[in-house]
C-alpha cells in the first residue's frame, strides 16, 4: 500500500549504518584480525565460519556460502522482504523511510494506514476493558480457568469486548466518516443498509467476548478474534476480510513466536488461538494457527520462510485425519529438497492445551519430534483399505499415489518417494513413471550405473564426486563488477551483447545497468539495489565465491571474460543461422544432399 522507497535513501542508509552493529546484536561475534567471526545463524556448526568484514560492510559464511550486506542479512535472519528490511534498518538508524507516491497510492496508503491506526486504538481499548470494565471478572475467571497467566495475556495483548451493542460505536463512531471506517475495518455491522451512518445505524461485531488481536509479522493489529464466555454460538468469531486483513494468508501467533528471537527447528500448526496461547504458557513458543480457514499454500509458504519443518497437529478422529489429508495435498507442490512435513494426531477428546497439561512439556515436545512423516502418512492412508498382498492392491496403490507424487517438485525427495512406492508395489521408479531409460536393467530392483547413463542423468552423488562445479562466465563477471563497479569506465560492451539472455546473463545485465548509473557506488550500495530485484538469491550465491584475483587485476580479468562471453555469443548466433539455413533449405527443396556451408567448427 506504500509508495516506492527512493534509491538515494537506501544508498544513504547503507552508508549510515554499520553492519557490525546490525549483526552483533543478533549473533555473538568476536574480533579476528580486522574482521569478526562467530557461529553462523543460518546453519548448525560447532566451529565459527561466519565472518563479518566491517571495512567492506559485508558478511560471509565459509560453511554454507551465504553472504551479503546489512539489508541482505536482515532479510535472511528475520525472514522478511526487502521493504520490511529497509524499514527495520531505518528504525535501527533512527530515521523515517520516505516514499515516492502517486495520487492513487497516497489515497490508498492513507486509507490503509488510517485503518491500521483505528485497529490499534480499538485494540488498546479492548485491553483496557479487560483491566477496568465492571464485567471483566467473567473474562478474567475464564482465562484463569484455562491456566493463562498475566504475563502470557500481556504478551498476546488479550482484551475484552464488554456486553452491549454499541460500546465501540459509542467510543469511536462519533462522525459518519468514523462509522464508515469502523465498518470497513470489520468492527461494526450495519443494522440496515438504508440507514445513514449515525451512532445507532450500526452495532458492535464483538460483544461479551475474550478478544485476541491478530497481528501481522510486523506486529500491527490487522483484525480480531473473539471467544464467547458462555454457550452462545458461534463460539469463535473472526474479523471479516478487509483491506488490511486476509484470513487465508495470516497465521495467528507468528509475530509472537518471532519475538523469541530464536531460529526454531520446526513450527507446530494448530487449530485455534487458545492452542497457541496455552502452548506458549507451557514454554512451547513455536506454534501458530490458521484463522478459521483450511491450511493454504500461502500459509505454508510463509512458514517455510521461517523453518524447514512443519508439524500439523490434528485431532485423531476422522475429521482430524481428513483435515490432515487436505493439508498434505496442499503441501505436496512445496516439498522441495530439505523441507519436512509431519503429522501429530492427538488422542480423542484432547486438544494441544489439554494434552500438554496432561503429559507435560517435555513429553509433548518428544511426541512432536516423533510425529508421523509425510511419506508414512501418505502411503498408509492410501493403502489402509487395500489388500497389499495382492497384485490388484499394489496396482491400486500405484494408481492412487502416482497423481499425488507428480505434484512434488523435481528433486531427490521426489525420487525417494517414487522409490518408496516402488518398494511397496515391487515396481521400479522408471516403470512407475512409464518412461524407463533405454539402458536400465529390467530388474525391479534396478541399479543406476553412472557409466551407462548420460551425464545429465547421473545420480546426484556421482555428480558431487566428480570435479567441483564451476560458475558461469556471466556470474564470474558479476562477482567482479559488484566489488568494483568502476570497471565499466574501461569497458565497451558490444551492440548485440543482450541477444542471448540466459538467467545468469540477465543478472549481469542488471548489475551493468545499475553500476553504469552509479559507477562510484560502493559494493554494499550496489548490493542494496540488487536485493530489491528478483535476482537476490542468485546474488547471494555468486557472492559466496571467493576471488583469488587481486583487486588491481579486476578490470583486466573482466575484459578477458567479456571477450570470451562475446565470442561464445557469436558462436551461438552463427550456429542459429546455420540451423535456420538448413531448415529453410529442406523446407524449400526436400533432398538428401546438404547445402554448401562454410562454417568454422564450434568450440566445445
Amino acid at each position: 500500500m506504500a509508495g516506492l522507497i527512493p534509491q538515494q535513501f537506501i544508498d544513504e542508509l547503507l552508508n549510515r549504518v554499520d553492519i557490525l552493529e546490525v549483526i552483533d546484536s543478533r549473533v555473538k561475534l568476536r574480533k579476528a584480525g580486522k574482521n569478526y567471526s562467530g557461529l553462523c545463524p543460518f546453519h548448525n556448526e560447532k566451529s565459527p565460519s561466519f565472518s563479518v568484514q566491517p571495512d567492506k560492510q559485508f558478511y560471509h559464511c565459509f560453511g554454507c556460502g551465504v553472504g551479503g550486506n546489512a539489508l541482505g542479512f536482515l532479510m535472511a535472519y528475520e525472514n522478511i522482504d526487502f521493504p520490511d528490511a529497509v524499514e527495520e534498518l531505518a528504525r535501527l538508524a533512527g530515521v523515517e523511510v520516505p516514499r515516492e507516491e502517486t495520487k492513487a497510492t497516497k489515497a490508498s496508503k492513507s486509507r490503509y494506514d488510517t485503518t491500521l491506526e483505528l485497529l490499534a486504538k480499538v485494540n488498546k481499548w479492548y485491553v483496557q476493558q479487560l483491566k477496568l470494565h465492571p464485567a471483566r471478572e467473567r473474562a478474567v475467571s475464564y482465562l484463569k480457568k484455562r491456566g493463562i497467566t498475566g504475563e502470557i495475556a500481556r504478551d498476546f495483548n488479550l482484551g475484552y469486548a464488554p456486553p452491549g451493542w454499541e460500546n465501540v460505536m459509542g467510543e469511536f463512531g462519533s462522525t459518519p466518516e468514523a462509522v464508515k471506517l469502523l465498518e470497513e475495518a470489520g468492527l461494526v455491522i450495519g443494522r440496515d443498509k438504508n440507514t445513514s451512518n449515525n451512532r445507532h445505524s450500526h452495532y458492535d461485531r464483538f460483544r461479551d467476548r475474550i478478544i485476541y488481536p491478530i497481528r501481522d509479522v510486523r506486529g500491527r493489529v490487522i483484525g480480531f478474534g473473539g471467544r464467547v464466555l458462555g454457550d452462545e454460538k458461534p463460539k469463535y468469531l473472526n474479523s471479516p476480510e478487509t483491506q488490511v486483513f486476509r484470513k487465508g494468508e495470516e497465521l495467528y501467533g507468528l509475530y509472537e513466536a518471532k519475538q523469541q528471537r530464536r531460529q526454531f527447528e520446526r513450527y507446530l500448526l494448530v487449530e485455534g488461538y487458545m492452542d497457541v496461547i496455552a502452548l506458549a504458557q507451557n514454554s512451547i513458543y513455536n506454534s501458530v494457527a490458521t484463522l478459521g480457514t483450511a491450511t493454504s499454500e500461502k500459509h505454508l509458504r510463509t512458514l517455510f520462510k521461517q523453518t524447514s519443518e512443519i508439524v500439523f497437529c490434528f485431532d485423531g478422529d476422522n475429521a482430524g485425519r481428513e483435515a490432515a489429508w487436505r493439508a498434505l495435498q496442499v503441501a505436496l507442490p512445496l516439498m522441495e529438497d530439505g523441507r519436512s512435513l509431519r503429522f501429530l494426531f492427538l488422542p480423542d477428546g484432547q486438544d494441544p492445551d489439554t494434552h500438554v497439561r496432561t503429559i507435560g512439556r517435555q513429553a509433548f515436545e518428544a511426541q512432536i519430534a516423533q510425529a508421523t512423516r509425510l511419506a508414512d502418512f501418505l502411503f498408509s492412508t492410501l493403502s489402509s483399505k487395500l489388500d497389499m498382498d495382492s497384485p490388484e492392491g499394489k496396482a491400486q496403490l500405484a494408481s492412487a499415489a502416482k497423481p499425488l507424487l507428480q505434484k512434488l517438485p523435481e528433486g531427490v525427495f521426489s525420487k525417494l518417494m517414487l522409490d518408496e512406492l516402488g518398494r511397496l508395489t515391487g515396481v521400479s521408479r522408471y516403470d512407475l513413471l512409464a518412461s524407463p531409460p533405454a539402458n536400465l536393467t529390467n530388474s525391479p530392483a534396478y541399479i543406476e550405473k553412472p557409466n551407462t547413463l548420460s551425464r545429465n542423468s547421473l545420480p546426484q552423488q556421482s555428480k558431487r564426486n566428480s570435479r567441483p562445479q564451476t560458475i558461469s562466465v556471466a556470474m564470474r563477471m558479476v562477482n567482479l563488477l559488484i566489488r568494483q563497479p568502476s570497471i565499466l569506465r574501461e569497458v565497451e560492451l558490444p551492440e548485440d551483447f543482450q541477444q542471448y539472455q540466459t538467467r545468469d546473463l540477465l543478472l549481469l545485465l542488471k548489475v551493468i545497468e545499475i553500476a553504469r548509473s552509479s559507477p562510484d557506488a560502493s559494493p554494499h550500495e550496489l548490493m542494496g539495489r540488487l536485493y530489491s530485484t528478483d535476482y537476490s538469491e542468485q546474488l547471494t550465491q555468486v557472492l559466496s565465491r571467493e576471488l583469488i584475483t587481486p583487486k588491481e587485476g579486476f578490470a583486466h580479468e573482466f575484459k578477458e571474460l567479456l571477450t570470451g562471453l562475446t565470442q561464445q555469443q557469436q558462436q551461438l548466433k552463427l550456429k542459429a543461422a546455420t540451423l535456420q539455413k538448413l531448415h529453410t533449405h529442406f523446407q524449400s527443396e526436400p533432398t538428401n544432399e546438404l547445402p554448401p556451408l562454410d562454417v568454422p567448427p564450434l568450440e566445445q
